[in-house]
């Protein structure tokens, strides 16, 4: 026996009760779930799966719905992915500065992340309630010409509201990342790129933007991957309305397993959310795993 298997023994036995929960709690429950996705389920749980193939595969291609959900996710990356990733790094950049109170600001700007989603969403539905603090302040600024607006009834500024709170939430957990690639930055560059005439902005430009590239990466991706399942907020906000308006691909698999009970057909839906999040993993590893960020 060689003199590092006690040491392996031991490592395998820390990670054997992590591996179990993993294994009980995500694992298992993925390959059933692969599984029902070729098969008919029934309302009763004891009756055996019947095998039927690419049938909700075929399903989910010529499912209208399926397809309007894809596009109001994809409008919701694309609405929080850009502000986020710019959000951020502009906050991180702000607060990376050697000022008096500096640790105060940047306290503040990551409070959010520590706030329940679900306080999060309560608030924002009052404030964007049509006799809520938002519209309560717009009409004692515009007096008798102001009517209540609809942000979450309106199915043009529902999405939008929702994005806004996800955004809200996001804003100072990426601020983070950024600002520890910014500190890993050595200031003998900024000095160097000063002797050459790039100052204020231009040396982010030069210095800052080319050697965060991986983080840059890291937070497109995670942000979308996110943005892609996002739920939370649509469930305690809209439950999907009006007018599908907000309805997204996770809300659609909710939905189908637990108000339609076609756990079969969610389970399809799922495995084609699981294949977009899978390419969008790839995509960060292909940009940024062999530039020293893992």
């Amino acid at each position: 026996m060689s003199a590092s298997s006690p040491r392996t023994a031991t490592a395998w036995g820390f990670l054997a009760p992590a591996l179990l929960l993993i294994g009980l709690s995500v694992l298992i429950p993925a390959a059933m779930a692969l599984v029902m996705s070729f098969s008919q389920a029934g309302l009763d749980v004891s009756e055996p799966l019947r095998f039927v193939g690419l049938a909700n595969v075929r399903r989910l291609l010529a499912d209208p719905m399926f397809a309007r959900v894809s596009v109001t996710t994809f409008l919701y990356l694309v609405g929080v992915v850009p502000p986020i990733v710019l959000g951020a790094l502009a906050l991180a950049v702000l607060v990376n500065r050697s000022l008096p109170g500096i640790h105060w600001f940047r306290g503040a700007f990551y409070t959010p992340v520590l706030v329940s989603i679900v306080v999060a969403a309560i608030a924002f539905r009052w404030l964007y309630a049509e006799n809520g603090l938002i519209n309560g302040w717009l009409a004692a600024l515009l007096g008798d010409r102001f009517s209540p607006i609809g942000f979450l009834t309106s199915p043009l500024l529902a999405l939008p509201s929702v994005m806004l709170v996800t955004l809200w939430k996001g804003l100072g957990y990426y601020m983070v990342i950024f600002l520890a690639g910014l500190q890993g930055i050595s200031p003998e560059l900024y000095e160097a790129a000063a002797l050459d005439g790039s100052e204020g902005w231009r040396k982010h430009l030069d210095i800052t933007l080319p050697l965060l590239r991986p983080y840059l990466t890291l937070v497109g991706v995670i942000s979308a991957i996110a943005a892609t399942k996002v739920f939370e907020e649509v469930f305690l906000m809209t439950q999907g309305g009006p007018a599908d308006a907000t309805r997204t691909i996770v809300y659609y698999v909710y939905d189908q397993a637990f108000t339609e009970l076609e756990i079969s057909y969610a389970c399809t839906v799922g495995l084609a959310l699981f294949m977009a999040v899978l390419l969008l993993s790839l995509v960060r590893y292909a940009f940024a795993g062999d530039r020293g960020l893992t």
